[in-house]
């Protein structure tokens, strides 16, 4: 097959960011297949620009430009994403011959760019939807504008019809697409995952101690993006709490848009037990888990979160940490099947400090339920047989007639 993926925080190894794309691509790749992604020169999570130069599994990386300030504002951000809208499609017409197209959301911009390059060359388009926007935005009050939602409501239609397959990273998504109308045969499973061969769960981090100064304290780590989603304020109200116990440290390892202002946050609680640490390489993560004791995962206590397989919890479990996840739903159920972790109320500072402290003062509780998720992991969500699955997705779409009805709903053409 040969593939062309339009997705601008398409990330490599040396990039900080979710890598499931590029393990994805190196392993069509090293099947046979050609992969080709158009992404942007600068990094999603940092602002600043990615590692494009380096090794990068064999996929054919090309850059499409972007204006930069992707943190500087929401209104810079939608400039970043429409002028990559725009140039990744005369990116992607100049990649020679494809068999199929695969977009990728958020944001929804670089959607319409997969779907009109799928139209122009007359091949299969089709959409994973990673996250579900618009509602995200529109819960988290960034969409309020009444126009603008049903515009937004109107392109996800649009682009649902139009795609001859869907694929979703986290079982809720299904049902979500279901109500919305679109046929059961046209939605694919592929739920995040890790790859369990990068981690090592007998390792301390010992460096990363070192470089930290961190000793022999009690590490409790949130790894990921520092946006406005994420809630880190609860994380920061939870280490105010822990300001007695001297041995426990909350290390955030991350960045995003939310960032300078959660320092500024820090500093006016004179929180001595924080450290806040670059956003760092995927390929840095497993030695920067490994100093970890415990790990957290935040999100605002919205509704539509409760549909969400965050990536870090995978990362989490891979490394042999046990997670306290402040976030209901279906990442909730994960942890409490694999008895991996335990669930704090999302929001609620006082309920994950005590859980920090319960995961302190019981060593063996940390190593059975690091253990647990170690196994979970390897059993349910390893990228290897995830890479499988997609590959078949893939196959199964590219024998399909371009000339087919593919819509299930109907929506008029914007």
């Amino acid at each position: 097959m040969r593939i062309l993926m339009i997705h601008q925080a398409f990330c490599c190894p040396a990039d900080p960011g979710g890598t499931r794309h590029y393990e994805f691509a190196r392993r069509l790749v090293a099947a046979g297949h050609q992969f080709t992604v158009v992404t942007s020169q600068d990094s999603y999570l940092t602002g600043e620009q990615k590692c494009t130069d380096s090794d990068c599994g064999g996929i054919d990386l090309r850059i499409a430009k972007a204006v930069p300030g992707i943190h500087r504002s929401y209104f810079c951000r939608v400039l970043v994403f429409i002028t990559f809208m725009v140039t990744s499609v005369v990116t992607a017409l100049r990649a020679g011959a494809i068999d199929t197209v695969l977009g990728t959301t958020p944001p929804m911009f670089q959607a319409i760019s997969a779907w009109v390059v799928a139209a122009v060359r007359g091949c299969p388009f089709i959409l994973e939807v990673r996250d579900l926007w618009p509602d995200f935005a529109i819960d988290l009050g960034i969409l309020r504008n009444p126009v603008l939602i049903w515009l937004a409501r109107r392109l996800e239609a649009f682009l649902y019809a139009r795609a001859h397959q869907m694929i979703v990273n986290s079982p809720a998504y299904r049902e979500y697409l279901l109500g919305k109308g679109i046929a059961d045969s046209r939605i694919a499973l592929v739920p995040n995952g890790v790859d369990v061969s990068l981690f090592h769960p007998e390792r301390q981090g010992e460096m990363f101690r070192r470089q930290h100064q961190l000793g022999d304290k009690f590490i409790m780590m949130y790894a990921g993006a520092l946006g406005s989603a994420n809630d880190i304020q609860c994380l920061l109200r939870a280490a105010k709490r822990l300001c007695e116990d001297a041995r426990v440290i909350v290390v955030i390892v991350g960045d995003g848009k939310e960032r300078t202002q959660l320092r500024r946050e820090a500093d006016a609680l004179h929180l001595k037990n924080v450290r806040f640490v670059a956003a760092q390489p995927k390929q840095c993560m497993p030695d920067i888990l490994a100093a970890a004791d415990v790990c957290v995962a935040t999100l605002k206590d919205v509704p539509m979160f409760r549909m969400t397989y965050p990536n870090k919890v995978f990362d989490y479990m891979a490394a042999g940490r046990p997670s306290i996840i402040a976030i209901d739903g279906v990442i909730r159920e994960v942890i409490e099947n694999a008895r991996a972790g335990v669930f704090v109320p999302p929001g609620d500072d006082a309920a994950l400090a005590a859980a920090i402290q319960k995961f302190r003062s019981s060593p063996e509780l940390r190593r059975q339920m690091g253990a647990n998720a170690r196994c979970y992991v390897e059993q349910h969500f390893d990228r290897d047989r995830q890479a499988t699955d997609f590959a078949k997705i893939l196959e199964s779409t590219c024998g399909q007639p371009t000339s087919r009805e593919t819509a299930s709903i109907s929506v008029p053409d914007l």
